[in-house]
């Protein structure tokens, strides 16, 4: 289940997550359905790119609950395996939560799949941006939304980790959308011209950013030892 802390956490993740949004999803904001100088186009976009991510966050949920499931079939007792199955993921998602806070911070270098898989590398993008702004509806822009809103990405994936831990369908949707909805309210800035302005704070958000994962991490690593130690 997401408590009030980790509804708080996710949600202060994506907003404190602007400045990194900027260098990976900016362009994108900015080429797409800022281009198109109507408001309703940002809508379209990040109402896809949220449904996106409330669709990982169920899958992820829903991988976290079938272990559960899993493992209460296996025999034995069934609290015992669902207590180990649970540590299991809480070390997984804390470990994940830890090594991209630890990144946010500078300590540790992102994977380089995560650059590899940019924007501006996907087959046909030199053709999809060719296209006129006029020329993309708003259901368009949606469906780009849906696309592009499963591109890597260390601060969504650090969300989607923690939907792994909800083990939930509708808890892990909860928790990527937390998340989503924190990212929003920056991404439309940079939509209508505010990136020069958010980018002057993008150290200090970066830094906090990389706090909230690692204390997300604690707290689902001391829950597991202490799970352990009953």
């Amino acid at each position: 289940m997401t408590t009030p802390i980790d509804t708080i956490s996710l949600f202060m993740l994506g907003l404190l997550g602007t400045g990194h949004c900027i260098g990976m999803c900016g362009p994108l904001v900015v080429a797409l359905p800022g281009q198109t100088g109507r408001f309703s186009a940002h809508l379209a976009y990040h109402a896809g790119r949220l449904i996106t991510y409330g669709i990982i966050g169920a899958a992820m949920g829903a991988a976290g609950s079938g272990l559960i499931r899993l493992a209460a079939a296996v025999g034995g007792d069934p609290m015992v395996w669902i207590a180990r199955v649970q540590v299991v993921i809480s070390v997984l998602a804390g470990l994940f939560l830890l090594f991209f806070g630890l990144s946010r911070l500078g300590f540790v270098a992102e994977p380089r799949w995560l650059a590899i898989a940019m924007p501006n590398r996907m087959p046909g993008w030199r053709r999809l941006m060719s296209r006129s702004a006029g020329g993309r509806s708003d259901a368009d822009l949606f469906i780009l939304g849906l696309i592009l809103g499963g591109l890597p990405c260390g601060l969504s994936y650090a969300a989607f980790a923690k939907a792994l831990s909800c083990a939930g369908v509708v808890s892990g949707a909860a928790a990527a959308l937390i998340f989503g909805l924190g990212t929003l309210p920056g991404m439309l800035a940079v939509g209508v011209g505010a990136a020069v302005f958010l980018n002057r704070f993008r150290q200090q958000a970066d830094i906090l950013a990389g706090l909230i994962m690692i204390g997300m991490a604690a707290i689902l690593l001391v829950k597991a030892i202490e799970v352990v130690g009953k």
